[in-house]
């Protein structure tokens, strides 16, 4: 079963994140799921939903919203440094960070660790594994940049959720399915059927 380590951070980007959540449980895939402090915060002001902090209490949350039974749901606590994904000789096929706030890149572009989801970037990058990370601010200023240019070239994929419209989107959720679809291209999942360029 494929492992991917999902990371949430305190950005006004959280459909997204729960979409992402959504596809990779109904392809039955196993997700390792890490909440930032500020990400709680996030979705109690913009979505009013108070998410559990307790791992066992948060996982039976998702899966009564979601509605979904299928893949494998692991949740953690932001702080829990001692998760078994916070090694490096626990395999995972890669971790995505969606959104990801500029305090969340800065601190992984200069190896400083504070929390789980940070720690999990770090391993990742130095088992060389997949790492993606999806920035949400605009504009980017240089230090944001900078920040960005070092992790690309430390091996992360830099991908922000950019959208298209030459699928010509109808709705909010399509265009939401479409940013989610083109993240997880980056590892070679195909969670959901959308209209590429080549259909258009």
């Amino acid at each position: 079963m494929t492992k991917i380590v999902l990371a949430v951070t305190g950005a006004s980007a959280q459909p997204i994140a729960e979409r992402s959540l959504e596809l990779l449980l109904k392809n039955n895939l196993e997700v390792h799921l890490i909440l930032s402090k500020g990400a709680y915060k996030v979705w109690d002001a913009e979505a009013n939903t108070k998410i559990p902090f307790d791992p066992a209490s948060q996982e039976k949350f998702w899966r009564n919203r979601l509605k979904i039974n299928s893949g494998k749901l692991n949740c953690y606590k932001w702080n829990d440094n001692s998760a078994s994904i916070a090694s490096g000789s626990v395999h995972t096929d890669g971790m995505i960070i969606v959104p990801c706030t500029m305090g969340t890149i800065g601190r992984i572009s200069n190896g400083f660790a504070l929390d789980l989801i940070e720690r999990c970037a770090d391993v990742h990058l130095k088992e060389l594994r997949k790492l993606v990370i999806s920035p949400r601010e605009s504009p980017f200023n240089l230090i944001h940049l900078r920040n960005m240019t070092k992790l690309a070239e430390a091996g992360a994929h830099i991908v922000p959720c950019i959208p298209a419209w030459y699928g010509s989107p109808n709705s909010l959720e399509d265009m939401i399915n479409f940013l989610v679809v083109r993240l997880f291209d980056s590892f070679n999942l195909d969670l959901l059927k959308i209209k590429r360029w080549k259909d258009y």
